[in-house]
């Protein structure tokens, strides 16, 4: 949680949404996946590091609110 990664940044946001303990646990199976996906396809890891994970983090929630306020029948509008 010290570092500053990609899953370092995962695992900030979540322990401050679900608490330290499920947020660890969470970044243990993010990384055994990231470790299968390796061994057993061949996949090559690429570190984005944290900016780039907080700026995705940022699109998909602005992306979740607007999908949100058409279903309620309002429009955002950047401002700023």
């Amino acid at each position: 949680s010290r570092t500053s990664s990609a899953l370092g940044a995962f695992q900030r946001r979540l322990s401050a949404r679900v608490g330290k303990s499920k947020a660890l646990i969470a970044t243990a199976r993010k990384l055994a996946i990231l470790y299968y996906k390796t061994i057993r396809y061949g996949m090559e890891f690429q570190e984005l590091g944290d900016l780039a994970y907080q700026q995705a983090s940022r699109d998909r929630q602005i992306h979740g609110l607007e999908r949100r306020a058409r279903s309620l029948g309002y429009q955002l509008v950047a401002t700023g």
